[in-house]
C-alpha cells in the first residue's frame, strides 16, 4: 500500500498488530517508510530519528500535523482517528482540512 500526501507519494505499512504498534520506528535509521496507526496518541521514545506526524480524522482528512518531531515526545489528539508517521522533513505544504490518499 501507498500514501500519497500532496502529489509525494510513499510506501505505506499498517501498524496493526501489537508488536507492530508498540515498536513503530523505534531502534531505526534511514527511515524511508510511512505507517499508519489506529489510536489518538504516539510516542517518540527509544526513536534515532525525528518523523513527521500527521493526523487525521476516520475520512483521512488533516486535522493537525508535526513536523520534524524530536525523539521523547507524545503526541495525543482526541479527535484522532489515524496517526500516521513518515520520514522527518517529507510533509510540504500540508494543510488541515487536506485529504490524504491511499493507494493500493
Amino acid at each position: 500500500m501507498k500514501l500519497k500526501v500532496n502529489n509525494q507519494i510513499i510506501n505505506l505499512e499498517k501498524a496493526n498488530t501489537p508488536i507492530k504498534r508498540l515498536i513503530g520506528f523505534m531502534f531505526q535509521r534511514n527511515i524511508n517508510k510511512a505507517l499508519v496507526f489506529k489510536t489518538k496518541s504516539i510516542h517518540t521514545f527509544l526513536m534515532k530519528e525525528n518523523i513527521d506526524v500527521i493526523i487525521t480524522n476516520k475520512d483521512n482528512i488533516t486535522i493537525d500535523f508535526k513536523k520534524n518531531l524530536e525523539k521523547n515526545k507524545i503526541v495525543f489528539n482526541k479527535k484522532a482517528y489515524y496517526i500516521y508517521e513518515l520520514p522527518s522533513n517529507f510533509i510540504e505544504n500540508l494543510k488541515k482540512g487536506d485529504k490524504l490518499e491511499l493507494i493500493n
